[in-house]
């Protein structure tokens, strides 16, 4: 399919409310290829839907980091619910492909259970600890609107931002070349 460009924080299309997938059908597996060309474009472990624009509860994770071999497809998670946590928690940097060179500690819980739609249609579940857990819960945040520079106080955020739009302002300028 495609390479579509990464929608760059601050744009608002990333707290935008997302939308349930009724059907697996033609534009979800559109979608889900989109996806993959786009993260593995931007070498990314995962990503949202509505990091390449698109407001449908979908996101997907690297293979191997889930367990499986780099041969194997992206495993995408269509409307996913997160069934647990831990008490436990990891207290690591996260990088996320809406913010480029950004790098932010994150608390998160060492261990979750996430219950998803696959690509095939089919209800699965996955538990994955430290890099999997931090994965899947930071790309489900961005289906509820939450983002990297949430875990930042208010002059950080603001760092962050001027940072951000230098970088789309550099974007635009190329694009327009």
């Amino acid at each position: 399919m495609a390479v579509r460009p990464t929608v760059i924080w601050p744009d608002a299309r990333l707290r935008e409310p997302t939308v349930e997938v009724v059907e697996i059908d033609d534009s979800v597996r559109a979608l889900y290829q989109d996806l993959c060309d786009s993260m593995y474009a931007e070498n990314g472990l995962g990503m949202a839907a509505v990091q390449i624009g698109d407001n449908r509860k979908m996101f997907i994770v690297e293979p191997k980091l889930a367990g499986f071999t780099d041969k194997d497809l992206p495993i995408a998670f269509i409307n996913p619910v997160v069934l647990e946590s831990s008490d436990d928690v990891q207290d690591s940097e996260e990088g996320c492909l809406s913010f480029p060179d950004i790098y932010i500690k994150v608390k998160r819980p060492m261990r979750t259970r996430v219950r998803a739609l696959g690509i095939d249609g089919k209800l699965f579940e996955i538990s994955g600890e430290a890099l999997l857990a931090r994965c899947l819960l930071h790309e489900n945040d961005h289906l509820t609107g939450k983002l990297l520079v949430d875990f930042v106080g208010p002059l950080k955020r603001q760092m962050i931002k001027k940072k951000l739009q230098k970088v789309k302002d550099a974007i635009a300028e190329d694009a327009e070349a």
